[in-house]
């Protein structure tokens, strides 16, 4: 029998099956939800796997998401500056100011009125597919672009940039093991870019996210320079990847459930419920973790005391799969109503853009069952693969026909 004191390597190796959960988080989340684990490079963490310890480290303000000082072999360059000095890399003071000058320029009003223009991309890119010779790749040709021109248009970006931007966010968000260097020029790409078109927004000021930051102030308060650069690449990247993952993760799973996706295409009205569900159901992130966390002061969390200055790492797909919280959990309920899911965080920092990641995926996945009700994964899925080690799990491509 293993001591529970004794240290897990981590993260676990990915199974055969495609978003299928790992079960070494199951095992965990019964017999040892509070764990202590070790990374690769050698940095000792603790892995939860608990909905009540996950949600508890999402909301409790004893949990920071200031990690670096826990992190010390992660070097110190462009990409952490970048991720130092975002939202999500920040604790109130700091996070309340900047927050709350954000909150003002993206909110939900402004999301649900790009709600028809999203739409409108989804039917575009599908059309543009319709005139593909089949199979067509779906990750390629939909699931990546469609959340790119989603948020440069929030943003103000011009279209002709987008593909320089797709470019930059796949390499920042692709193996932090290696290539430091081509990551640390895309973050300079990145910075570079935006504070060019900050001055060009002054200038020409235009209805668009970046033209709201550069005017949000609270009581003469105003972002800085260096704080709107920071914030818009933070939302890019966050919004593209996360987005188009999902996509084709989603596709993937109700291809699987062939009774429920044939209900969905029956009742569109049911997209919203079916969103909140795959969203809890398909495991993102590594081995399914979310948003590192260190420990402010010592906390007790399922009967286990973790010292101050701990790394947490909150296992959000182990806990939407919480048989305590959830019925059936292993069981894909497109209609389940009681969905208190973790997926896009929760407490100070839940996810900015997560109405928008909602509209875009409701919008999405209207749109491929109204236009393509017939879609079929066009390879066995033995041949399908899953993008090389990255900030967040998703395919490398998708075949599809219809």
């Amino acid at each position: 029998m293993t001591d529970a004191l004794t240290p897990i390597a981590f993260p676990f190796p990915e199974g055969d099956v495609i978003c299928q959960p790992i079960r070494e988080l199951d095992d965990l989340r019964e017999t040892r939800p509070v764990a202590p684990v070790a990374l690769p490079d050698g940095t000792s963490a603790w892995l939860l796997t608990r909905h009540a310890d996950v949600r508890q480290a999402l909301f409790d303000p004893v949990f920071s998401n200031r990690v670096m000082p826990a992190m010390p072999n992660m070097p110190q360059n462009e990409v952490t500056a970048i991720m130092n000095e975002s939202l999500v890399g920040m604790d109130p003071p700091e996070h309340t100011r900047l927050r709350k000058l954000v909150s003002r320029a993206f909110t939900v009003k402004r999301i649900d009125a790009l709600r028809p223009r999203i739409a409108e991309l989804v039917g575009e890119l599908i059309t543009k597919m319709e005139a593909m010779p089949q199979p067509v790749n779906l990750v390629e040709n939909f699931s990546v672009p469609f959340p790119v021109q989603v948020i440069c248009e929030l943003l103000g970006v011009p279209s002709t940039d987008e593909h320089n931007f797709r470019e930059w966010a796949d390499t920042l968000l692709g193996d932090w093991m290696t290539d430091p260097v081509k990551r640390d020029e895309a973050a300079l790409r990145f910075r570079e870019y935006f504070t060019a078109l900050i001055e060009t927004k002054r200038a020409e000021p235009g209805d668009d996210l970046i033209t709201a930051l550069i005017a949000a102030s609270d009581e003469g308060d105003k972002l800085t320079e260096r704080e709107i650069v920071h914030l818009c690449v933070g939302m890019l990247i966050n919004g593209y990847e996360t987005t188009a993952n999902a996509i084709g993760m989603f596709v993937l799973v109700l291809k699987r459930h062939p009774e429920q996706f044939a209900q969905l295409i029956a009742n569109p009205d049911g997209v919203p419920a079916a969103v909140e569900e795959l969203l809890r159901f398909v495991q993102t992130g590594t081995s399914g973790t979310g948003q590192p966390k260190i420990t402010k002061q010592e906390v007790v969390l399922s009967g286990v005391t973790i010292p101050a200055g701990a790394l947490i790492l909150p296992g959000t797909g182990a806990a939407n799969r919480d048989p305590r919280v959830f019925t059936d959990p292993d069981t894909l309920d497109l209609t389940r109503a009681e969905n208190p899911h973790l997926s896009l965080g929760g407490g100070l920092h839940h996810c900015l853009g997560a109405w928008l990641a909602r509209v875009e995926l409701q919008e999405a996945l209207l749109g491929l069952i109204q236009r393509m009700p017939n879609v079929e994964i066009a390879v066995p899925e033995s041949e399908l693969k899953m993008k090389p080690f990255s900030a967040l799990r998703g395919l490398q491509e998708l075949p599809v026909t219809w």
